[in-house]
């Protein structure tokens, strides 16, 4: 997948807060030392992320975008 941002970083889930509409994602980074993202419950089920996985986050504006490859 190509994406338009060009920052990236590589995070591990902290914690997952899963509501009907938005979920709640913090991550946990090397600088700075934590990071969050809302993303739409049905993209956090898509993803199948849960507290522990290794992901990459790519920044780009005021969005932080959870890839899980």
């Amino acid at each position: 997948m190509k994406y338009g941002a060009r920052n990236a970083l590589t995070a591990k889930v902290k914690s997952v807060k899963k509501g009907d509409i938005m979920s709640l994602v913090k991550f946990e980074v090397t600088a700075p030392a934590e990071m969050a993202s809302v993303l739409t419950t049905e993209s956090l089920e898509d993803l199948k992320m849960k507290k522990g996985d290794q992901v990459q986050l790519i920044i780009k504006a005021i969005h932080v975008l959870p890839v899980k490859e």
